[in-house]
């Protein structure tokens, strides 16, 4: 899957800014005899890898847009008032916010599209009903606001990886054959390098939250995570 994306970069560059386009090759690896039983791979997925392997391009390449939510997820002031003491809470206005959500399929954060619903646990713990970026109402969740909401995390830039530190939580794109998704991690390691024309070089070593595995990459690669 990823040498197919590969080609697609040095033989498709106009064409990965096509929302139409990434859909298509989402379709197409999903149906794909070799996934079967596999996650399923979204558009939004295959436009961060491309967007990601653009960023160790030459500078007079085309860079892709960040993919972010189509109405800035200011849809949480559309939230349904509820009855009781604590439904008159005020929420704040946070219009001007963007928000990434951790699905409890899969453990791995996406972009928020817009906050549906909210209510109150026996708790006293407050969820959310979200929609994710690229995904339909069929994939909406229903996710803890103090665990699983968040501000959404920002791709480090070359001149920022003197930011990240030992120990620092990062929001990491895991790249496989078989999905493309961002998992939270922690770095480990770091193996400070000369910075050349690219970029960037140094190596981080991190530990992915969800499963405990290990990698080295590069600082294109982290977000730095907004609580």
């Amino acid at each position: 899957m990823i040498d197919k994306m590969e080609t697609m970069l040095e033989e498709s560059e106009e064409q990965l800014l096509n929302q139409e386009f990434c859909k298509k090759i989402a379709k197409k690896f999903n149906r794909s005899s070799g996934r079967a039983g596999k996650p399923i791979v979204k558009w939004t997925e295959v436009h961060s890898w491309f967007q990601n392997r653009q960023k160790d391009a030459p500078k007079n390449m085309h860079v892709l847009p960040k993919v972010s939510p189509s109405n800035g997820t200011n849809a949480i002031s559309q939230v349904p008032k509820e009855d009781g003491s604590k439904a008159g809470a005020r929420i704040p206005d946070l219009s001007d916010l963007e928000f990434e959500a951790r699905s409890s399929k899969d453990g791995a954060w996406y972009d928020v599209d817009i906050f549906i619903g909210h209510r109150f646990l026996g708790t006293g713990e407050v969820e959310v009903r979200v929609r994710f970026v690229g995904f339909g109402a069929e994939e909406d969740e229903w996710v803890n606001v103090k665990k699983s909401v968040r501000q959404r995390s920002i791709p480090l830039d070359h001149s920022e990886c003197h930011k990240v530190k030992e120990g620092d939580l990062v929001l990491c794109f895991q790249e496989r054959r078989d999905c493309l998704i961002y998992y939270d991690a922690h770095v480990l390691e770091i193996q400070r390098r000369l910075h050349d024309i690219r970029g960037c070089r140094c190596l981080f070593l991190i530990r992915y939250d969800h499963d405990n595995t290990e990698e080295r990459v590069r600082l294109r690669r982290l977000c730095g995570v907004r609580c």
